[in-house]
Protein backbone atom coordinates (compact mmCIF):
# COMPACT_ATOMS: atom_id res chain seq x y z
CA UNK A 1 0.00 0.00 0.00
CA UNK A 2 1.39 3.40 -0.97
CA UNK A 3 1.05 6.58 1.11
CA UNK A 4 -2.59 7.58 1.44
CA UNK A 5 -1.99 11.32 1.29
CA UNK A 6 1.67 12.04 0.46
CA UNK A 7 3.09 15.33 1.75
CA UNK A 8 0.13 15.64 4.15
CA UNK A 9 0.12 12.48 6.28
CA UNK A 10 3.50 11.41 7.68
CA UNK A 11 4.94 7.99 6.85
CA UNK A 12 4.57 6.89 10.47
CA UNK A 13 0.90 7.88 10.68
CA UNK A 14 0.34 6.32 7.26
CA UNK A 15 1.41 2.94 8.70
CA UNK A 16 -1.07 3.34 11.56
CA UNK A 17 -3.90 4.01 9.10
CA UNK A 18 -2.74 1.10 6.91
CA UNK A 19 -2.92 -1.27 9.90
CA UNK A 20 -6.46 -0.09 10.73
CA UNK A 21 -7.53 -0.54 7.09
CA UNK A 22 -5.86 -3.96 7.08
CA UNK A 23 -7.87 -5.11 10.10
CA UNK A 24 -11.08 -3.78 8.53
CA UNK A 25 -10.26 -5.50 5.23
CA UNK A 26 -9.60 -8.82 6.95
CA UNK A 27 -12.86 -8.53 8.91
CA UNK A 28 -14.83 -7.92 5.70
CA UNK A 29 -13.15 -10.87 3.98
CA UNK A 30 -14.00 -13.17 6.85
CA UNK A 31 -17.60 -11.94 7.05
CA UNK A 32 -17.95 -12.49 3.29
CA UNK A 33 -16.94 -16.12 3.81
CA UNK A 34 -13.53 -15.79 2.20
CA UNK A 35 -11.88 -17.73 5.02
CA UNK A 36 -13.57 -20.89 3.71
CA UNK A 37 -11.85 -22.60 0.81
CA UNK A 38 -15.08 -24.29 -0.35
CA UNK A 39 -16.71 -20.91 -0.93
CA UNK A 40 -13.64 -19.59 -2.75
CA UNK A 41 -13.24 -22.48 -5.19
CA UNK A 42 -17.00 -22.51 -5.81
CA UNK A 43 -16.27 -19.91 -8.49
CA UNK A 44 -14.42 -22.54 -10.55
CA UNK A 45 -17.06 -25.26 -10.08
CA UNK A 46 -20.11 -23.07 -10.58
CA UNK A 47 -21.89 -23.57 -7.26
CA UNK A 48 -20.89 -20.30 -5.51
CA UNK A 49 -19.95 -16.99 -7.16
CA UNK A 50 -19.50 -14.94 -3.98
CA UNK A 51 -15.87 -14.18 -4.93
CA UNK A 52 -16.92 -12.68 -8.25
CA UNK A 53 -19.68 -10.59 -6.66
CA UNK A 54 -17.53 -9.23 -3.83
CA UNK A 55 -14.57 -8.27 -6.01
CA UNK A 56 -16.75 -6.88 -8.80
CA UNK A 57 -18.63 -4.79 -6.24
CA UNK A 58 -15.38 -3.55 -4.67
CA UNK A 59 -13.97 -2.73 -8.10
CA UNK A 60 -16.91 -0.72 -9.42
CA UNK A 61 -17.37 1.07 -6.06
CA UNK A 62 -13.72 2.17 -6.05
CA UNK A 63 -13.87 3.06 -9.74
CA UNK A 64 -16.97 5.22 -9.40
CA UNK A 65 -15.56 6.79 -6.24
CA UNK A 66 -12.33 7.78 -7.97
CA UNK A 67 -14.22 9.33 -10.90
CA UNK A 68 -16.57 11.23 -8.58
CA UNK A 69 -13.74 12.53 -6.37
CA UNK A 70 -11.81 13.60 -9.47
CA UNK A 71 -14.89 15.37 -10.85
CA UNK A 72 -15.28 17.48 -7.71
CA UNK A 73 -11.56 18.26 -7.54
CA UNK A 74 -10.97 16.24 -4.36
CA UNK A 75 -8.55 13.80 -5.98
CA UNK A 76 -5.72 14.52 -8.41
CA UNK A 77 -6.09 11.72 -10.97
CA UNK A 78 -2.84 12.71 -12.66
CA UNK A 79 -0.65 11.43 -9.82
CA UNK A 80 -2.43 8.11 -9.19
CA UNK A 81 0.07 5.32 -9.68
CA UNK A 82 -0.80 2.79 -12.40
CA UNK A 83 1.03 -0.51 -12.19
CA UNK A 84 3.19 -1.09 -15.28
CA UNK A 85 2.20 -3.99 -17.53
CA UNK A 86 4.66 -6.70 -18.57
CA UNK A 87 2.48 -8.90 -20.78
CA UNK A 88 4.13 -12.31 -20.44
CA UNK A 89 4.86 -11.85 -16.76
CA UNK A 90 1.17 -11.08 -16.22
CA UNK A 91 0.02 -14.09 -18.27
CA UNK A 92 2.36 -16.60 -16.62
CA UNK A 93 1.78 -15.11 -13.17
CA UNK A 94 -1.98 -15.22 -13.72
CA UNK A 95 -1.87 -18.89 -14.71
CA UNK A 96 0.19 -19.79 -11.65
CA UNK A 97 -2.10 -17.73 -9.42
CA UNK A 98 -5.24 -19.34 -10.86
CA UNK A 99 -3.82 -22.85 -10.58
CA UNK A 100 -2.77 -22.24 -6.99
CA UNK A 101 -6.20 -20.79 -6.22
CA UNK A 102 -8.18 -23.77 -7.51
CA UNK A 103 -5.82 -26.38 -6.00
CA UNK A 104 -5.18 -24.72 -2.63
CA UNK A 105 -8.57 -23.07 -2.23
CA UNK A 106 -7.11 -19.67 -1.32
CA UNK A 107 -5.48 -16.63 -2.80
CA UNK A 108 -2.67 -14.87 -0.86
CA UNK A 109 -5.01 -12.41 0.87
CA UNK A 110 -7.73 -14.88 1.84
CA UNK A 111 -5.15 -17.43 3.04
CA UNK A 112 -3.81 -14.96 5.61
CA UNK A 113 -7.39 -14.17 6.66
CA UNK A 114 -8.16 -17.88 7.14
CA UNK A 115 -4.84 -18.56 8.89
CA UNK A 116 -5.64 -15.76 11.34
CA UNK A 117 -8.72 -17.66 12.56
CA UNK A 118 -6.81 -20.94 12.89
CA UNK A 119 -7.42 -22.76 9.57
CA UNK A 120 -4.59 -25.29 9.22
CA UNK A 121 -4.95 -25.64 5.43
CA UNK A 122 -4.60 -21.87 5.14
CA UNK A 123 -1.43 -21.94 7.25
CA UNK A 124 0.04 -24.55 4.89
CA UNK A 125 -0.99 -22.37 1.93
CA UNK A 126 0.77 -19.34 3.47
CA UNK A 127 3.91 -21.43 4.03
CA UNK A 128 3.78 -22.52 0.38
CA UNK A 129 3.41 -18.88 -0.71
CA UNK A 130 6.52 -17.94 1.26
CA UNK A 131 8.44 -20.77 -0.36
CA UNK A 132 7.28 -19.53 -3.77
CA UNK A 133 8.44 -16.00 -2.95
CA UNK A 134 11.83 -17.37 -1.84
CA UNK A 135 12.23 -19.43 -5.04
CA UNK A 136 11.34 -16.45 -7.23
CA UNK A 137 13.63 -14.00 -5.41
CA UNK A 138 16.61 -16.38 -5.37
CA UNK A 139 16.05 -17.47 -8.96
CA UNK A 140 15.21 -13.99 -10.26
CA UNK A 141 18.12 -13.83 -12.74
CA UNK A 142 16.67 -16.91 -14.47
CA UNK A 143 13.10 -15.53 -14.41
CA UNK A 144 13.92 -11.91 -15.28
CA UNK A 145 13.67 -12.42 -19.04
CA UNK A 146 10.06 -13.59 -19.02
CA UNK A 147 9.15 -11.37 -16.04
CA UNK A 148 10.05 -8.21 -17.98
CA UNK A 149 9.08 -9.44 -21.45
CA UNK A 150 6.79 -7.34 -23.69
CA UNK A 151 6.56 -4.14 -21.63
CA UNK A 152 3.34 -2.19 -22.34
CA UNK A 153 3.92 0.75 -20.01
CA UNK A 154 0.96 1.77 -17.81
CA UNK A 155 -2.06 1.55 -20.13
CA UNK A 156 -5.56 2.49 -19.04
CA UNK A 157 -8.42 0.59 -20.64
CA UNK A 158 -10.60 3.59 -21.44
CA UNK A 159 -7.69 5.20 -23.31
CA UNK A 160 -6.90 1.96 -25.14
CA UNK A 161 -10.55 1.64 -26.18
CA UNK A 162 -10.73 5.33 -27.11
CA UNK A 163 -13.70 6.13 -24.85
CA UNK A 164 -14.27 8.50 -21.94
CA UNK A 165 -13.77 7.47 -18.31
CA UNK A 166 -17.46 8.02 -17.61
CA UNK A 167 -18.53 5.73 -20.44
CA UNK A 168 -16.06 3.07 -19.31
CA UNK A 169 -17.44 3.19 -15.75
CA UNK A 170 -20.99 2.85 -17.08
CA UNK A 171 -20.04 -0.14 -19.24
CA UNK A 172 -18.23 -1.85 -16.34
CA UNK A 173 -21.20 -1.39 -14.02
CA UNK A 174 -23.50 -2.77 -16.72
CA UNK A 175 -21.15 -5.77 -17.17
CA UNK A 176 -21.08 -6.32 -13.38
CA UNK A 177 -24.88 -6.36 -13.06
CA UNK A 178 -25.14 -8.68 -16.07
CA UNK A 179 -22.53 -10.98 -14.53
CA UNK A 180 -24.46 -11.05 -11.25
CA UNK A 181 -27.64 -12.10 -13.05
CA UNK A 182 -25.93 -14.78 -15.17
CA UNK A 183 -23.93 -16.27 -12.28
CA UNK A 184 -27.06 -16.41 -10.12
CA UNK A 185 -28.77 -18.39 -12.88
CA UNK A 186 -25.76 -20.75 -13.11
CA UNK A 187 -25.75 -21.23 -9.32
CA UNK A 188 -29.43 -22.12 -9.32
CA UNK A 189 -28.94 -24.71 -12.07
CA UNK A 190 -25.86 -26.31 -10.47
CA UNK A 191 -27.29 -26.38 -6.92
CA UNK A 192 -30.81 -27.32 -8.02
CA UNK A 193 -32.43 -24.55 -5.98
CA UNK A 194 -32.40 -20.78 -5.62
CA UNK A 195 -29.87 -19.16 -3.33
CA UNK A 196 -31.76 -18.23 -0.14
CA UNK A 197 -29.47 -15.22 0.32
CA UNK A 198 -31.15 -13.55 -2.68
CA UNK A 199 -34.65 -13.47 -1.28
CA UNK A 200 -36.75 -11.44 -1.63
CA UNK A 201 -35.97 -11.12 -5.33
CA UNK A 202 -37.58 -7.68 -5.61
CA UNK A 203 -35.07 -6.24 -3.13
CA UNK A 204 -32.08 -7.34 -5.19
CA UNK A 205 -33.75 -6.33 -8.43
CA UNK A 206 -34.17 -2.87 -6.90
CA UNK A 207 -30.53 -2.79 -5.81
CA UNK A 208 -29.47 -3.78 -9.32
CA UNK A 209 -31.56 -0.93 -10.70
CA UNK A 210 -29.85 1.51 -8.32
CA UNK A 211 -26.43 0.27 -9.44
CA UNK A 212 -27.36 0.78 -13.09
CA UNK A 213 -28.65 4.26 -12.22
CA UNK A 214 -25.29 5.06 -10.61
CA UNK A 215 -23.62 3.83 -13.79
CA UNK A 216 -25.77 6.14 -15.89
CA UNK A 217 -24.85 8.99 -13.52
CA UNK A 218 -21.15 8.26 -14.03
CA UNK A 219 -21.69 8.21 -17.79
CA UNK A 220 -23.61 11.49 -17.73
CA UNK A 221 -21.25 13.15 -15.24
CA UNK A 222 -19.31 15.71 -17.27
CA UNK A 223 -15.57 15.83 -16.88
CA UNK A 224 -15.08 18.87 -14.65
CA UNK A 225 -11.57 19.61 -15.86
CA UNK A 226 -12.48 19.38 -19.53
CA UNK A 227 -15.63 21.43 -18.95
CA UNK A 228 -13.62 24.28 -17.38
CA UNK A 229 -10.97 24.11 -20.12
CA UNK A 230 -13.72 24.38 -22.74
CA UNK A 231 -15.18 27.43 -21.01
CA UNK A 232 -11.72 29.03 -20.80
CA UNK A 233 -11.33 28.61 -24.57
CA UNK A 234 -14.61 30.43 -25.26
CA UNK A 235 -13.95 34.20 -25.58
CA UNK A 236 -17.61 35.01 -24.95
CA UNK A 237 -17.38 33.29 -21.55
CA UNK A 238 -13.98 34.65 -20.46
CA UNK A 239 -15.04 38.17 -21.50
CA UNK A 240 -17.52 38.14 -18.59
CA UNK A 241 -14.82 37.23 -16.05
CA UNK A 242 -13.91 40.00 -13.61
CA UNK A 243 -10.13 39.77 -13.32
CA UNK A 244 -7.72 42.08 -11.54
CA UNK A 245 -4.94 43.62 -13.64
CA UNK A 246 -1.40 44.65 -12.81
CA UNK A 247 0.46 47.16 -14.94
CA UNK A 248 3.99 46.65 -16.23
CA UNK A 249 5.22 49.51 -14.05
CA UNK A 250 3.72 48.01 -10.89
CA UNK A 251 5.13 44.55 -11.65
CA UNK A 252 8.56 46.02 -12.36
CA UNK A 253 8.46 47.96 -9.08
CA UNK A 254 7.46 44.87 -7.09
CA UNK A 255 10.23 42.78 -8.68
CA UNK A 256 12.87 45.40 -7.92
CA UNK A 257 11.53 45.74 -4.37
CA UNK A 258 11.72 41.92 -3.96
CA UNK A 259 8.04 41.91 -2.95
CA UNK A 260 7.10 38.65 -1.21
CA UNK A 261 3.40 39.27 -1.69
CA UNK A 262 3.35 38.24 -5.37
CA UNK A 263 4.02 35.06 -7.28
CA UNK A 264 4.00 34.77 -11.04
CA UNK A 265 2.59 31.93 -13.14
CA UNK A 266 4.02 31.92 -16.65
CA UNK A 267 1.74 29.98 -19.03
CA UNK A 268 3.97 30.21 -22.11
CA UNK A 269 5.76 27.22 -23.61
CA UNK A 270 8.84 25.94 -21.82
CA UNK A 271 11.01 27.00 -24.76
CA UNK A 272 9.91 30.62 -24.44
CA UNK A 273 10.17 30.47 -20.65
CA UNK A 274 13.76 29.24 -20.83
CA UNK A 275 14.68 32.21 -23.03
CA UNK A 276 13.06 34.77 -20.71
CA UNK A 277 11.72 34.02 -17.23
CA UNK A 278 10.92 36.71 -14.69
CA UNK A 279 11.93 36.37 -11.03
CA UNK A 280 9.31 34.73 -8.77
CA UNK A 281 7.78 32.97 -11.76
CA UNK A 282 6.78 29.35 -12.29
CA UNK A 283 6.29 27.87 -15.74
CA UNK A 284 2.98 25.98 -15.78
CA UNK A 285 0.35 24.59 -18.14
CA UNK A 286 -3.44 24.98 -17.67
CA UNK A 287 -3.64 21.32 -16.57
CA UNK A 288 -1.28 22.11 -13.69
CA UNK A 289 -3.93 24.31 -12.09
CA UNK A 290 -6.12 21.27 -11.38
CA UNK A 291 -3.44 19.51 -9.30
CA UNK A 292 -2.47 19.57 -5.64
CA UNK A 293 0.76 21.51 -6.27
CA UNK A 294 -1.24 24.41 -7.68
CA UNK A 295 -3.53 24.25 -4.65
CA UNK A 296 -0.58 24.61 -2.28
CA UNK A 297 0.67 27.67 -4.17
CA UNK A 298 -2.57 29.45 -5.05
CA UNK A 299 -4.10 29.03 -1.58
CA UNK A 300 -1.44 31.06 0.24
CA UNK A 301 -2.91 33.93 2.25
CA UNK A 302 -2.28 37.56 1.25
CA UNK A 303 -0.45 36.55 -1.93
CA UNK A 304 -1.27 38.04 -5.33
CA UNK A 305 -1.21 35.39 -8.05
CA UNK A 306 -0.25 37.03 -11.34
CA UNK A 307 -0.66 35.11 -14.60
CA UNK A 308 1.67 36.15 -17.40
CA UNK A 309 1.94 35.24 -21.08
CA UNK A 310 2.91 36.97 -24.32
CA UNK A 311 -0.58 38.44 -24.60
CA UNK A 312 -3.61 39.05 -22.43
CA UNK A 313 -5.71 36.40 -24.21
CA UNK A 314 -3.56 33.52 -22.92
CA UNK A 315 -3.34 35.13 -19.49
CA UNK A 316 -7.12 35.47 -19.25
CA UNK A 317 -7.60 31.77 -20.10
CA UNK A 318 -5.33 30.63 -17.27
CA UNK A 319 -6.63 33.23 -14.79
CA UNK A 320 -10.22 32.26 -15.65
CA UNK A 321 -9.44 28.60 -14.83
CA UNK A 322 -7.86 29.57 -11.50
CA UNK A 323 -10.84 31.76 -10.65
CA UNK A 324 -13.27 29.03 -11.67
CA UNK A 325 -11.48 26.63 -9.31
CA UNK A 326 -12.21 29.01 -6.46
CA UNK A 327 -8.85 30.74 -5.98
CA UNK A 328 -8.68 34.38 -4.89
CA UNK A 329 -6.28 37.23 -5.57
CA UNK A 330 -6.01 36.38 -9.27
CA UNK A 331 -4.33 38.97 -11.51
CA UNK A 332 -3.21 39.25 -15.12
CA UNK A 333 -0.35 41.39 -16.45
CA UNK A 334 -1.94 44.21 -18.41
CA UNK A 335 -0.86 43.94 -22.06
CA UNK A 336 1.05 40.73 -21.40
CA UNK A 337 4.80 40.21 -21.57
CA UNK A 338 4.92 41.86 -24.98
CA UNK A 339 3.88 45.11 -23.32
CA UNK A 340 6.27 44.52 -20.39
CA UNK A 341 9.20 44.05 -22.78
CA UNK A 342 8.28 47.19 -24.69
CA UNK A 343 7.59 49.32 -21.62
CA UNK A 344 10.34 48.10 -19.28
CA UNK A 345 12.99 45.79 -20.71
CA UNK A 346 13.40 47.62 -24.03
CA UNK A 347 12.61 51.08 -22.71
CA UNK A 348 14.09 54.09 -24.50
CA UNK A 349 13.77 57.62 -23.21
CA UNK A 350 11.71 59.66 -25.70
CA UNK A 351 13.45 62.66 -27.30
CA UNK A 352 10.87 65.29 -26.42
CA UNK A 353 9.96 67.52 -23.55
CA UNK A 354 8.27 65.55 -20.78
CA UNK A 355 5.58 66.49 -18.30
CA UNK A 356 6.42 66.16 -14.62
CA UNK A 357 4.44 62.93 -14.33
CA UNK A 358 6.07 61.47 -17.43
CA UNK A 359 9.47 62.47 -16.14
CA UNK A 360 9.02 60.45 -12.93
CA UNK A 361 7.54 57.46 -14.77
CA UNK A 362 10.20 57.36 -17.47
CA UNK A 363 13.00 57.81 -14.94
CA UNK A 364 11.72 54.70 -13.13
CA UNK A 365 11.43 52.74 -16.39
CA UNK A 366 14.98 53.67 -17.33
CA UNK A 367 16.21 52.40 -13.98
CA UNK A 368 14.07 49.23 -14.21
CA UNK A 369 15.36 48.44 -17.72
CA UNK A 370 18.85 48.08 -16.20
CA UNK A 371 17.98 46.34 -12.91
CA UNK A 372 15.43 43.73 -13.99
CA UNK A 373 17.71 41.95 -16.55
CA UNK A 374 20.21 41.52 -13.68
CA UNK A 375 17.45 40.09 -11.45
CA UNK A 376 16.45 37.69 -14.23
CA UNK A 377 20.00 36.35 -14.54
CA UNK A 378 20.40 36.02 -10.76
CA UNK A 379 17.10 34.16 -10.48
CA UNK A 380 18.19 31.65 -13.14
CA UNK A 381 21.42 30.94 -11.27
CA UNK A 382 19.68 30.48 -7.93
CA UNK A 383 16.82 28.13 -8.72
CA UNK A 384 16.85 27.27 -12.41
CA UNK A 385 13.69 27.22 -14.47
CA UNK A 386 12.06 23.97 -13.38
CA UNK A 387 8.91 23.92 -11.29
CA UNK A 388 8.80 21.33 -8.51
CA UNK A 389 5.95 18.91 -9.01
CA UNK A 390 4.48 16.15 -6.92
CA UNK A 391 5.50 12.73 -8.18
CA UNK A 392 3.20 9.80 -8.60
CA UNK A 393 3.02 7.64 -5.50
CA UNK A 394 4.73 4.32 -6.10
CA UNK A 395 3.21 1.16 -4.73
CA UNK A 396 -0.19 -0.46 -4.40
CA UNK A 397 -1.64 -3.93 -4.24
Amino acid sequence: MGPLVPDVISNEFNFVIAIIIGFAFGFILEQAGFSTSKKLVGLFYGYDFTVLRVFFTAGITAMFGVIALGHFGLLDLNIIYVNPTYLWGAIVGGLIMGLGFVIGGFCPGTSVCAAAIGKIDAMIFVAGSLIGVLVFSEGYPAFEGIYKADFWGSPRLFETLGISQGLFVFLMIFVAVTAFVITTFIENRVNGHANPEFKPVRLYAGLAGIVVLIGITAFALPDRQQSILNEASDPTVTALAKLNTMSSDELAYRLIDDDNSIQLFDVRTKEKYDVLSLPRSNNITPDYLFGKDAYKQLSLNKIRNVFIADNETDEIKAAFIAQKLGYDEIYILKGGLDKFKETILAFKMPERELTRQESDTYRFRSKASKLIPVLIENAKKQHGTETKKTKRVLGGC
